[in-house]
């Protein structure tokens, strides 16, 4: 009887465990948007670190746009001026 560990053995021995899930809690925001890409963090949980930054890019990018798309809309017209010139 051989004392040697097959090949695959070895490997799998020597592989990290992957990291386990840190299942954060998300709270909702009401937006649809928003909480969509806040929920794609939770494909963190599945993906290898070196994956992680593509992930936090996108939903960053994602939240910006939403913010930048909220300056862009015309808001309410402005009120009259109370203020009258006596020209």
């Amino acid at each position: 009887m051989s004392d040697a560990v097959p090949e695959t053995e070895a490997r799998a021995e020597r592989a990290p465990a992957p990291p386990a899930p840190l299942q954060v809690p998300r709270t909702a925001t009401g937006d649809a948007g928003a909480d969509a890409l806040l929920e794609r963090l939770a494909d963190l949980d599945h993906l290898p670190t070196d994956g992680h930054l593509a992930v936090y890019e996108d939903v960053h990018r994602g939240l910006r746009d939403a913010l930048t798309a909220l300056d862009a809309r015309p808001g309410p017209p402005a009120p009259p001026s109370p203020y009258r010139s006596r020209s």
